[in-house]
């Protein structure tokens, strides 16, 4: 097990490998294997690129990102503008509905409203719009209807997680109750907890998730 001292210095060397964000603007602090990023950057793009650089790395434990977005001159923009680019951007988007999300824009910040029938289609949207101009923060909350159920939501599931050779499945266990997954047992790192995560949502027929893996 990593301690905090060396944690805080991979997570510290990866910012630095990165070339999406200035690094020397983000703070790291680690207590009991949990990583906070503190600190500003000039656009949501960059806060989201350093938030997955940080997940990279092995052995945390949970991950808090308080890192504020702060604009410059150049880049503010009207949320009516910001509001038509979302729009767009949903539009362009051949994976989500043309009809069933709303848009509300307030101070650069989007908040997603309405239904998809499955979560890929929510986390599609938010990452449609994740690199707009002028944006400060996006706020999803879509839910999820799904109208198809498959046979077997549960070994659906576990075949998907079989087939990720680097998530380790033998102390994985997952229960199914009316269309709510709930995932537990014990993974690694983070990373291999999120991508457990990402496989039981991207399940047809699962309306939502319940994650109560732990991190070893």
């Amino acid at each position: 097990m990593k301690s905090d001292h060396q944690l805080r210095q991979e997570v510290m060397d990866e910012l630095a490998w990165d070339t999406a964000f200035d690094d020397n603007r983000i703070g790291v602090e680690v207590v009991d294997g949990v990583v906070t990023l503190t600190g500003h950057l000039s656009s949501y793009a960059q806060k989201y690129a350093a938030e997955r650089a940080a997940l990279r790395v092995g052995g945390l434990k949970g991950l808090a990102v308080e890192i504020d977005v702060r604009l410059p001159g150049a880049s503010q923009r009207l949320d009516s503008d910001i509001a038509a680019s979302a729009r767009n951007a949903l539009e362009w988007n051949v994976v989500l509905p043309r009809e069933g999300i709303q848009i509300k824009v307030e101070g650069g910040w989007i908040t997603l409203t309405g239904q998809v029938e499955f979560d890929y289609q929510r986390e599609a949207a938010e990452q449609s719009l994740r690199n707009l101009f002028g944006l400060i923060g996006i706020s999803n909350q879509l839910t999820v209807q799904a109208r198809a159920v498959p046979r077997d939501i549960k070994s659906s599931i576990e075949a998907a997680l079989q087939r990720r050779a680097h998530v380790q499945t033998k102390a994985l266990y997952v229960t199914v109750n009316d269309r709510v997954v709930t995932l537990t047992g014990m993974v690694s790192s983070l990373a291999e907890r999120q991508e457990a995560h990402r496989a039981a949502l991207h399940t047809p027929g699962v309306e939502r998730v319940i994650d109560d893996i732990v991190v070893v």
